[in-house]
C-alpha cells in the first residue's frame, strides 16, 4: 500500500532532519522524489545518497515558487520547509521574527500548495499533500508564540485545502510532531529544566526520532491512507492526549 510506482513527490525542507528522512523513506517506497531546500550543499548530499532529484526555490518569494512549480508534473507534496524563530512570550516577541516565521511556515506552504495543486488538478490523477506542522499548534507551549501561531495557521491551511481539493481526488493532511532532539532544538529542549518536566508529561516519555516522523508522512501520502483527508495527526508520544 506504500508503493509509489514512480509517482513524483516534492519535499521542501529536504536538507533538514525530518525532510531528509522523508526523502529516504519515499525513495525506498519507489517514489520519484524532488528535494528542495535552502542548502545547495545539503541538497547535493541527499541527492548523492538517495538518487533523488533536486529543485531549488525560495519559499518566501511567490515568483520563485511559481517559476519552479509551474508546468511541473507532481503527484504529491510534503511541505516540510520551516523556521523555528525565537523563544519568546507575547509580551517580548520580536514582530519581525514573527513575520518571518509566518512567511516561511504558513505562507510558504500555502504558496507551494497553490502552484503544486494546479499541477495536480491539470494531471487529473488525484494526489496527496502532507504539511509538517507541530504539537505547538495543538497545545500552548511556553515561548512558542510565533512558531505555534504559524503552525496553527498551517493546520487551517490543511483543513481548507482538503475541503477545496477533495473534488479533484487530492487529499491534504498534517502531521504534528513533538520535538526531535537535533542540534537546533537542543539549545532549548535539551535544558534539564525544560526537558525533564516536558517528558514527565508525555506518556511515552522520550523524544521522537526523524524516522518516526517520516514514516507517518509517507503513510499519509500513500494509497493506504486513501480515505484520510483534513486531519492533523499528532506524533507526540501521547503528549496532546493529556
Amino acid at each position: 500500500m506504500t508503493d509509489f510506482n514512480g509517482r513524483t513527490v516534492l519535499v521542501t525542507g529536504a536538507t533538514g532532519g525530518i525532510g531528509g528522512a522523508t526523502v529516504r523513506h519515499l525513495v525506498a517506497a519507489g517514489a520519484d522524489v524532488l528535494a528542495s531546500g535552502r542548502s545547495a550543499e545539503g541538497l547535493a548530499a541527499i541527492a548523492a545518497e538517495t538518487g533523488c532529484r533536486t529543485l531549488a526555490f525560495d519559499l518566501t518569494a511567490e515568483d520563485s515558487v511559481r517559476s519552479a512549480l509551474e508546468g511541473l508534473d507532481l503527484w504529491g507534496v510534503v511541505n516540510c520547509g520551516g523556521f523555528g524563530g525565537e523563544i519568546a512570550t507575547p509580551m517580548d516577541t520580536d514582530i519581525a521574527v514573527f513575520d518571518k516565521v509566518i512567511s516561511i511556515n504558513a505562507r510558504g506552504a500555502l504558496l507551494v500548495t497553490k502552484y503544486a495543486s494546479a499541477s495536480m488538478i491539470r494531471l487529473g490523477q488525484g494526489g496527496s499533500i502532507v504539511n509538517v506542522s507541530s504539537q505547538a499548534s495543538l497545545v500552548a507551549l511556553s515561548g512558542h508564540i510565533s512558531y505555534g501561531s504559524s503552525k496553527a495557521a498551517l493546520d487551517n491551511i490543511t483543513r481548507v485545502s482538503s475541503l477545496e481539493l477533495g473534488r479533484y481526488g487530492i487529499r491534504v493532511n498534517s502531521v504534528n510532531p513533538t520535538v526531535v532532539m537535533t542540534e537546533m532544538s537542543a539549545f532549548y529542549w535539551g535544558r534539564p529544566e525544560i526537558e525533564g518536566p516536558f517528558l514527565d508529561q508525555m506518556p511515552l516519555g522520550r523524544w521522537a526520532t526523524e524516522d518516526e516522523i517520516a514514516a507517518p508522512i509517507v503513510f499519509l501520502l500513500s494509497d493506504g491512507a486513501s480515505m484520510i483527508s483534513g486531519v492533523s495527526l499528532p506524533i507526540d508520544g501521547g503528549y496532546t492526549a493529556r
